[in-house]
């Protein structure tokens, strides 16, 4: 874009990132309608991993179930593809290399799963667990097929996107906006921030599972301190 005006310049680079939000919601959208077919399958799987019989109360909420499953499919399918396009984006701006991008989807691709497999095996069945304890002989829980897509489906990827901290952290200091050095003095107001979160996003009031979720957010923390060190002196 040389030789062209800033306001050209701009009005260019809002024109491409507009192209790339369009690109994803037709990805999401059409990922969505091909994950339709193996949704039942999932969701019986689902159910059967976390040992839950489901009931439904409307008429419509087992299909928006599954087209929710589907959704989480095509999400956690394409998200390497996903987070290619949002660097494409980001690189308009920030005028980032492609050697970075590479990277930027590998270390993305093994956080955001990590997350997804940290939450899955570990937090989500100690939390049901916990949850479904209060039980009596009496009180017998039904649970919704609605309710439990959403349960399931909304911390998966709430853990899967936490876990992109580190990322996050290196690409700000890549760029200036984070001086990671300054940042390391403020790790009480962190562990407060981060503790503050993990009671947010554990589906219990205990102090274990709060535990299962802030020491994996604080080590994230560490780590992307690390990482933005070394992004800064790369970098200059």
């Amino acid at each position: 874009m040389k030789g062209d005006s800033p306001v050209k310049s701009l009005a260019l680079v809002l024109l491409d990132l507009r192209r790339y939000l369009l690109r994803i919601l037709f990805l999401l959208v059409g990922g969505s309608l091909l994950f339709l077919m193996a949704a039942p399958r999932v969701l019986l799987w689902l159910q059967a991993h976390f040992g839950q019989k489901l009931a439904f109360f409307g008429v419509a909420e087992p299909w928006l179930a599954l087209l929710k499953v589907a959704f989480l499919l095509a999400f956690v399918v394409l998200f390497p593809y996903l987070l290619w396009l949002v660097w494409k984006a980001a690189a308009l701006v920030f005028g980032l290399g492609r050697l970075s991008g590479v990277l930027t989807v590998l270390a993305g691709m093994i956080l955001f799963y990590g997350g997804l497999a940290f939450c899955f095996f570990v937090t989500l069945p100690y939390g049901m667990k916990f949850l479904l304890s209060f039980q009596k002989e009496d009180i017998v829980p039904t649970i919704s097929v609605g309710h439990f897509v959403n349960f399931v489906a909304l911390f998966l990827l709430a853990f899967g996107l936490i876990f992109e901290l580190p990322l996050f952290m290196i690409l700000l200091a890549w760029i200036g906006v984070l001086d990671p050095y300054r940042a390391a003095r403020y790790r009480r107001h962190a562990i407060l921030v981060i503790t503050i979160l993990a009671a947010v996003l554990t589906p219990t009031p205990d102090v274990f599972n709060l535990s299962l979720m802030a020491v994996p957010l604080y080590l994230l923390f560490e780590l992307g301190l690390l990482g933005a060190r070394l992004a800064v002196r790369k970098r200059a």
